[in-house]
């Protein structure tokens, strides 16, 4: 009865389009990863164009909203997933041991009656993100040692190019897939009290809609500065567990934030702020300290969480499979094996 009382409250507040940030704060959180990242990372994702690339590429899953219904349809729910008070998805499924693929996931959520469309997938977004990113490493990684070491020249040139479109690639890669530890940092998209508290609601927290926007977009880019965020990262962590793990574990840690935030907003300490002529916020003239605070908590607990997984993306890179069928990266570095074209272009 409990669970079908909560799974009724998801599909009242279950949001049809989800944000998380405004552009700045997702500028925030990718753009100062990058820039925190440790020398051990290749220089091409650390220097000044490419912090101010992966940052710009931080909002690009924003802006690329109202594409078309297929679009959006498919890749919004990626930016959210609805746990409930009981630390569950939906209210209904275990968060501390989702399955390895989001088929899996979404036959859990169908045999209680909702999808991974209504409860939402950020879980997923961040591990194949993830994984994509110590791909994309480990031809960097392949395509630089053949550049050097190819056999023939044409091979050689081939490999060479081929750096440089992988930097390209990684560079955006990491932005967007960024995007994804911003949201997860987001305590409101962690929870099924997205943007209103909802019913019951005994500590009468907000039940005006609005509050979500607010506190991401605008008030936050009146409130809250770079530096502060830059300042406020904690140390490089790796819990050496399971990456779905890791990220569940983040997103719980985001959640439990949710009814603090609540109270806040009781409090009025989130205020719309002026705009100016051209509707930009117009900085604040003070801003509470506790607010400022948790806001930017929250935006350093995101930035640390992608400058970490990008680490470690690198590391896993040293062993990942590149070309097909297959040569591992470890056996490229070592010289075991001497990449030829064909290995990455054999029809």
């Amino acid at each position: 009865m409990f669970s079908r009382f909560l799974l009724g409250i998801a599909f009242i507040l279950a949001p049809a389009s989800a944000f998380a940030w405004g552009a700045t704060g997702h500028e925030y959180v990718s753009g100062v990863a990058a820039q925190l990242l440790p020398a051990e990372v290749p220089s091409f994702v650390r220097g000044k164009d490419a912090v101010a690339t992966i940052a710009q590429y931080g909002r690009e899953l924003d802006r690329s909203k109202g594409a078309g219904k297929t679009h959006d349809g498919e890749r919004d729910p990626g930016h959210f997933v609805d746990l409930f008070d009981n630390g569950q998805v939906m209210g209904v499924l275990a968060f501390s041991a989702l399955p390895e693929t989001r088929g899996e996931y979404d036959a859990l959520l169908n045999a209680s009656g909702t999808d991974q469309y209504k409860a939402g997938y950020l879980p997923y977004s961040i591990v194949d993100g993830y994984q994509q990113i110590v791909k994309d490493f480990g031809y960097w990684r392949a395509s630089g040692i053949a550049a050097k070491n190819a056999k023939s020249a044409a091979d050689r040139a081939y490999f060479k190019a081929d750096v440089k479109r992988r930097e390209a690639l990684t560079l955006r890669d990491i932005g967007v897939w960024t995007h994804y530890l911003g949201d997860a940092a987001q305590p409101l998209h962690a929870s099924v009290h997205y943007d209103i508290w909802g019913m019951p609601n005994p500590n009468n927290y907000n039940q005006t809609k609005g509050f979500h926007q607010r506190f991401e977009g605008q008030w936050l880019r009146a409130n809250i500065k770079r530096a502060a965020v830059l300042a406020a990262v904690p140390a490089f962590h790796d819990c050496a567990c399971p990456l779905m793990q890791r990220v569940t574990g983040f997103l719980t840690e985001t959640e439990s934030e949710v009814e603090p935030l609540f109270k806040l907003e009781a409090k009025g300490v989130f205020p719309a702020p002026a705009l100016d002529s051209g509707g930009a916020p117009i900085p604040a003239a003070s801003t509470d300290p506790e607010a400022a605070a948790f806001a930017t908590k929250a935006l350093a607990r995101g930035a640390a969480e992608a400058r970490d997984l990008i680490v470690l993306a690198w590391r896993d890179s040293a062993h990942a499979v590149v070309g097909y069928p297959g040569v591992n990266v470890a056996d490229v570095m070592s010289g075991k094996v001497v990449l030829t074209t064909t290995m990455y272009a054999n029809d």
